[in-house]
């Protein structure tokens, strides 16, 4: 039962290595019988070297040095005491000839690959001497040795090749994985220490009316004042849970920000920055402008400006637009240039996996990827309905 699962598993794992275990296995099996159907009076002998060459056979993919050498010496060895009779055995020659120069040629260190080369060209020769009868057999054990060593070789060392390339893949993919991770990461960081700021202004206004109100009272209002009293305290309260719950995301002994934060107003700040940069921009808005929300508000913006960043590192020479356009219920935007179209091109760069998490935090849906004609192409859209 165990031999089965083993062999279920290498199936389902390293088929390569299951086919090496069924050759060597098939070549010790041969060549046992080989020599066990000899009539030689040092059979005993010969079965003993034969038990040693076949229990190496299979270890010749583990040790593919020393496992041939070991097989190789203890044929030879059979060649020693009979060589008469182990001149009709096929499965001897065939072992030293073709399969072990295979096995060492596929040795990681290229010295000792061609130190087996060397040692499996002379264990031929020697064996080969004792029937050779001209030049020529000489040179076709040679051959024989050399083409089995060298497409082992170019083999193992194609294989090795592919090898690398799949792990160097898999560890690319890895780090991409891991630098998106990071991205994300830093986007939340960053939008949290901006919705810190946002909501921190909007519950301290909060409080400082309660208070105002409360001192307004007049001296009977006393359950009217111990209610503000109450929205004044939660209101402090949740300031201070929510620097905490920020201070988290931080980086350790950073301190809240409460500079304005941009948004729409300023967009076009935005575009004369990027122009300064070297991106020519067009603005062009539709429909009637309106106050939002902080948070949707600060979102746009980021959009737009992550968007023409990616513009102005990828996109080449170029020429971009901005298209806002206010809906009744949603705000969209189009940030497109016809630039290259590379870099984020499809749509999985870091920039826009912030921007993706920014955006669904309102409820909104961005898309990207290549424009008609050229270029690259950002669309988001922003339900304004449900904010108000």
């Amino acid at each position: 039962m165990l031999l089965v699962q083993r062999i279920r598993e290498l199936w389902r794992t390293d088929r390569g290595r299951l086919a090496h275990y069924i050759v060597t296995v098939s070549l010790a099996v041969f060549l046992i019988v080989e020599i066990a159907i000899l009539d030689s009076e040092h059979r005993g002998t010969l079965l003993l070297l034969g038990l040693v060459a076949a229990a190496a056979l299979p270890f010749t993919r583990a040790y593919p040095f020393v496992a041939p050498i070991v097989t190789a010496l203890a044929v030879a060895g059979t060649l020693v005491f009979e060589p008469e009779a182990m001149r009709d055995a096929n499965s001897p020659f065939f072992v030293v000839v073709l399969f072990l120069p295979w096995c060492m040629a596929t040795y990681n260190e290229r010295p000792r690959a061609i130190a087996g080369l060397v040692f499996m060209e002379a264990v031929g020769i020697w064996a080969n001497a004792r029937f050779a009868e001209t030049v020529v057999d000489y040179v076709w054990v040679a051959a024989f040795i050399g083409v089995s060593w060298a497409t082992g070789f170019i083999l193992s060392r194609r294989s090795e090749r592919a090898r690398e390339l799949a792990e160097r893949a898999a560890r690319l993919e890895r780090e991409q994985l891991e630098a998106a991770e990071r991205a994300v990461a830093g986007e939340r960081q960053r939008i949290a220490r901006e919705l810190h700021d946002v909501i921190a202004h909007s519950v301290s206004v909060m409080t400082v009316q309660a208070g105002a109100v409360r001192r307004l009272l007049l001296p009977e209002q006393e359950r009217e004042r111990q209610a503000l009293e109450a929205v004044e305290a939660t209101g402090r309260e949740a300031l201070t849970e929510m620097r905490r719950l920020v201070g988290l995301l931080r980086d350790k002994g950073t301190m809240p920000d409460f500079a304005p934060q941009p948004g729409m107003e300023t967009i076009d700040t935005l575009l004369d920055g990027v122009r300064a940069a070297g991106l020519p921009v067009d603005l062009e808005i539709e429909g009637e402008s309106r106050e939002l929300p902080p948070g949707v508000d600060l979102a746009a913006y980021r959009v737009v400006q992550e968007a023409l960043t990616n513009a102005l590192k990828y996109a080449g020479p170029a020429h971009a637009w901005v298209e806002v356009h206010w809906l009744p219920d949603a705000l969209e935007l189009e940030i497109a240039n016809d630039g290259r179209s590379d870099g984020d091109g499809d749509g999985s760069g870091h920039g826009l996996t912030g921007m993706r998490e920014r955006v669904s935090l309102y409820g909104g849906e961005i898309e990207s990827g290549p424009r008609d004609g050229g270029g690259y192409v950002v669309r988001a859209r922003l339900p304004l309905e449900k904010m108000s």
